[in-house]
């Protein structure tokens, strides 16, 4: 079988024929594969992925957002190999291991000081599920019964089992599945660019938030919880909104007596700049913040919820009482993925992470403003070391490119040829950089993107 790559040349492996013989890829038209068949990584360093051939290519993306410190940190591999010849895995129900206990005592040191516990899962779909669960069987264990709903925002993602995407925005990625989800109330995104109240950045006073009261004014009795990414909506098209937005959630989900939840899988270790998103917002308290992805820099898979006292209380009791929290995973707190946590926390504070990346977030921001002028962008937007280029038939018009058009592909195809990975989101390109990035490789990654965008 013979296979043309969309770089241009001809493939015949029998690694890519077994590839395309057994195995299904995510969020992949397997079809399109016939064009463009999955490329053959073979090893990484830093930002770069190299190929089978030799040929790299520079991870843009982070390897979908979750590598922050860059591949193969010697830092992160040692953790891995001193932890593997003592404990590879314990059940931990009845049983605990001290990686555990470490990294448990370190998140609550670096997130919003109310939140003391922590539940360990393995990946960002079941750590969203653990707050939902908690949330909801909260308000049973205390006798609000009637609280069983969620309120989330209609271009929210949260993840693709059943209760993440019911508390998810409808988009391609879930309508198919609609008759399977509960039912949730869905305020309008704070979509800057594409304003829900029709307002523009120099009136707008966060008026879109007068909307997700208006739900709680009705709701909030049957209402359990608000769902949020903070400062930035991932997958629905890297939409980046104001901290004044959250903190005017998070003080609506107080007043109108309902848990916030806030799902940092995505922003959460340095994305936006600070550890956590929801740091913008000064003097906020949530009552649940889901992590994962760059817990690990990417190195092993991992979820963790966070939350408070009074939840936690709510289910302390005697077991005849039946206010267990009967939730868990075989992988849950694997000692291996621990450890590869607790290296990436080590190499924030010796690398001074944070504080390096603000010249380099600089430099990125500058380089992004410089888009505005190409024709396809109609919004440039950008936190941290994140950015989105949203394209647009007409600028004037805002008129996005049509479904069957398939813009966002063509863009990633060429990118690929100029060695970059700008995987679309519908009609967005971003970088989803990892924090490692040197300045002359982000001076090439925007010169490159931007060429790939003109051309």
């Amino acid at each position: 079988m013979e296979f043309k790559t969309g770089l241009g040349w001809n493939l015949k492996t029998s690694l890519i024929e077994k590839d395309l013989k057994y195995i299904w890829h995510p969020f992949t038209q397997m079809k399109d594969c016939e064009e463009l068949p999955p490329i053959l990584i073979e090893r990484a360093k830093g930002l770069k992925l190299y190929d089978d051939k030799g040929d790299f290519y520079y991870d843009t993306i982070s390897s979908w957002w979750c590598n922050v410190h860059g591949h193969n940190h010697p830092r992160i591999k040692k953790a891995i190999k001193t932890q593997i010849d003592s404990l590879e895995h314990v059940l931990f129900a009845g049983f605990t291991h001290k990686p555990a206990i470490e990294l448990a005592e370190r998140l609550t040191s670096i997130t919003p000081k109310n939140l003391t516990r922590v539940f360990f899962s393995d990946n960002g779909s079941t750590a969203v599920e653990t707050a939902l669960k908690m949330s909801f069987q909260y308000w049973q264990n205390t006798g609000e019964k009637k609280k069983t709903k969620f309120i989330s925002l209609d271009r929210g993602y949260h993840g693709d089992t059943i209760g993440a995407m019911s508390v998810s925005g409808v988009s391609m990625f879930n309508e198919v599945f609609s008759p399977l989800l509960f039912r949730s109330f869905k305020a309008p995104s704070p979509y800057c660019y594409r304003c829900p109240v029709g307002k523009n950045s120099h009136t707008c006073d966060i008026e879109c938030a007068g909307q997700l009261e208006n739900i709680l004014r009705k709701k909030s009795k049957e209402t359990a919880a608000i769902i949020l990414e903070p400062l930035v909506m991932a997958s629905g098209g890297m939409i980046i909104y104001p901290a004044a937005y959250l903190k005017a959630a998070a003080a609506l989900a107080k007043r109108y007596n309902v848990h916030l939840i806030l799902d940092e899988v995505a922003t959460g270790f340095g994305r936006t700049g600070e550890m956590f998103a929801c740091d913008y917002a000064k003097g906020i308290e949530p009552d649940f913040i889901c992590l994962s992805k760059g817990i690990t820099s990417g190195y092993l898979p991992l979820g963790a919820t966070l939350t408070t006292e009074s939840v936690y209380n709510a289910f302390y009791n005697d077991y005849i009482k039946k206010k267990t929290f009967y939730h868990g995973h075989t992988y849950t707190a694997n000692p291996i993925s621990i450890a590869a946590a607790l290296a990436s926390l080590d190499i924030f504070e010796e690398e001074n992470t944070l504080e390096k990346m603000k010249d380099l977030a600089e430099l990125f921001h500058k380089g992004l403003e410089e888009f505005r002028s190409l024709p396809v962008a109609g919004d440039v937007r950008y936190i941290g070391m994140i950015g989105a280029i949203e394209l647009v038939k007409d600028k004037k018009r805002k008129t996005p490119f049509g479904f069957e058009e398939r813009k966002g592909f063509e863009i990633y195809k060429r990118g690929l040829k100029k060695r970059l990975i700008l995987r679309p989101l519908g009609n967005v390109i971003y970088l989803f950089l990892p924090l490692c990035a040197k300045k002359r490789e982000l001076a090439c990654i925007l010169d490159t993107t931007r060429q790939t965008l003109a051309s």
